[in-house]
């Protein structure tokens, strides 16, 4: 039986991760991928802020972002830039199958993520999906490309939970009739707060409280094979 409420992550869910830039700690997404575009040092403090991040030293979520952003100011990251980056990230195979048959199951499909609005923005008009919360909006200099404001929500760790039970509560719908589709350990608090979870292709620690684990060789990802558990009789598959 599909659920009432379907919750995905976004960057190694529904869209592609930069496999090149996982060290296996804090899952590789479009921050990443905008610091490697900038250049190496720009990485190399990105990859500090992770470092510092998994040490306890930053009080929130947004307090992490905003540390990144210094690192794209500093090294002058342009809307053309950011375009081509978020415009290379590419789909997850089998994501608009699986969405797509969500949909036609009737469930409520969210997309849950500490990355960038552009990216969940493009993913939810091409989906078609119902909700969307997203952890960072840019907005640039018109004349100058320069970046120059931006909007940041707590979309990430615990941000995932609150987003959550206020979709539920919205619906009046229980945890138990709600899924959630993840693969970093970001995601672990939130796989919680569901009544089924899928670790998709997923790292440890989000593997080991899910319901289901879906592991797949790199390169033959399909995010179609969720469906698979969705329509399993009563039990399980």
């Amino acid at each position: 039986m599909y659920p009432k409420i379907i919750f995905m992550d976004l960057e190694g869910t529904l869209l592609q991760k930069a496999i090149h830039l996982d060290d296996g700690r804090v899952a590789p997404s479009a921050w990443t991928l905008l610091a490697e575009r900038l250049g190496t040092k720009a990485l190399r403090e990105e990859q500090a802020t992770k470092d510092r991040w998994l040490n306890g030293g930053y009080r929130s979520y947004i307090e992490w972002m905003q540390d990144t952003i210094r690192i794209h100011q500093k090294y002058h990251l342009t809307s053309r830039v950011f375009e081509e980056v978020i415009n290379s990230v590419q789909e997850m195979p089998g994501a608009f199958g699986a969405v797509r048959r969500f949909h036609e199951r009737g469930s409520i499909t969210a997309i849950i993520s500490g990355g960038f609005k552009a990216l969940a923005d493009r993913v939810q008009r091409d989906f078609k999906i119902h909700h969307a919360l997203s952890g960072c909006e840019y907005f640039f200099n018109q004349q100058t490309g320069q970046l120059e404001h931006w909007n940041l929500l707590p979309s990430d760790y615990e941000g995932k939970v609150h987003f959550v039970k206020a979709i539920m509560a919205e619906y009046g719908i229980s945890k138990e009739e709600c899924a959630f589709i993840g693969d970093a350990q970001n995601d672990v608090l939130v796989a919680k707060e569901v009544g089924l979870s899928v670790a998709f292709n997923a790292q440890p620690e989000l593997q080991q409280v899910c319901t289901y684990v879906i592991n797949q060789t790199p390169g033959n990802e399909n995010l179609e094979e969720v469906t698979a558990i969705f329509e399993a009789p009563a039990g399980g598959p």
